[in-house]
């Protein structure tokens, strides 16, 4: 049996995620013109890795699928984020 459904996503949600993604390219931006010393980057990882998600949620209807796949999605996120910390600790220890 085959259950193929075509999620389709209003104009409207388009471009309010279209704004989202430009308005947090734009803090970005505007992060790096401050001096945080090793924050610079923790905060520009941490908003890169709010725009996959919503690049994931919305572009790649991932809100539409079946509990494993998000879970093996969030499963990956979760070694990401491990990963991140390590290399911060290494990197603050130096």
């Amino acid at each position: 049996m085959s259950e193929d459904h075509t999620h389709i996503t209003e104009y409207k949600t388009l471009g309010l995620v279209l704004l989202s993604l430009l308005l947090l390219t734009c803090i970005t931006i505007e992060i790096t013109s401050f001096d945080l010393s090793t924050w610079n980057v923790a905060l520009a990882l941490i908003i890169a890795c709010v725009k996959v998600f919503i690049v994931l949620t919305f572009f790649m209807h991932l809100k539409y699928e079946k509990l494993l796949l998000k879970m093996l999605v969030g499963g990956v996120f979760m070694l990401f984020f491990i990963v991140l910390i390590i290399t911060f600790i290494d990197y603050a220890n130096r």
